[in-house]
């Protein structure tokens, strides 16, 4: 999880380092020395260059829909609280008012404690307790017509739904990269870049710009893995937005 700042930082680092070791390789190897190597080289760097370019599009790809699968959760688990909200008119009383005080407090707190604790990688646990008190309610109703049964069943469904979005929203907020991972994503990029380096260019601005750009793209891969590869935290998050409009539906109502 990297703040704008750090995520900015972290880019100028990669890029100021392969820069660094470029000046390094230049030093104790001058290119001229370098050129008839090139070659070799060359055959290398395509090889670590195209297996690392499947590694990091591989990962984007699977962070960036991991991302997408916990915002659409989170939509599911914001509807079915206002479908839960909506079919409590067709209860009996006293449950049809517990149940729509107690969807706008899970609506609530889901905002006001789950969101915060999920940001700051805690387990998000304020909302299983209303949870829980939803059953409690639901189960307790005494259905005496055809009416309030066919609605305490569509409840209960819609209930159970949003118990399982909640879960897997709780799992989502814990997900973790393996450390195995980032150490091949990280040490890959730093042995791609450094191999970028030991060209024997005979144009050494071209080289130091080719060194810039290809470290600027690592850097930025890297970087996009860690801003979205855990969708609850950082700079780049899923909001409580769906959450928000959930709120407001059933205040307006």
């Amino acid at each position: 999880m990297l703040t704008t700042t750090e995520s900015i930082f972290a880019v100028l680092l990669a890029v100021v380092g392969a820069l660094l070791f470029l000046a390094l390789v230049n030093w104790v190897w001058p290119r001229e020395r370098r050129q008839e190597h090139t070659d070799q080289i060359g055959w290398q760097l395509s090889v670590l260059g195209t297996t690392y370019a499947v590694i990091l599009g591989f990962m984007l790809y699977a962070v960036w829909t991991r991302f997408g699968e916990a915002e659409s959760n989170v939509e599911f688990e914001a509807n079915d609280l206002v479908s839960v909200y909506w079919l409590a008119d067709g209860l009996p009383d006293p449950q049809r008012t517990q149940m729509k005080e107690l969807a706008r407090h899970y609506a609530e707190v889901v905002i006001d404690r789950d969101w915060p604790d999920m940001d700051a990688s805690r387990l998000p646990s304020a909302s299983l307790a209303v949870n829980t008190e939803m059953w409690k309610t639901m189960m307790s109703a005494k259905a005496a017509s055809p009416s309030e049964t066919i609605a305490q069943d569509h409840a209960l469904n819609e209930l159970s739904s949003l118990t399982e979005h909640r879960r897997t929203r709780v799992l989502q907020s814990t997900f973790r990269l393996p450390v195995v991972l980032w150490f091949v994503l990280i040490i890959g990029g730093g042995v791609t870049a450094a191999s970028s380096c030991l060209f024997g260019s005979s144009n050494i601005v071209l080289h130091i710009l080719q060194v810039l750009a290809f470290s600027l793209l690592l850097a930025l891969g890297l970087v996009a893995i860690a801003e979205i590869h855990r969708p609850f935290q950082g700079a780049v998050h899923i909001s409580s937005y769906a959450f928000v409009r959930a709120q407001q539906n059933m205040q307006a109502h």
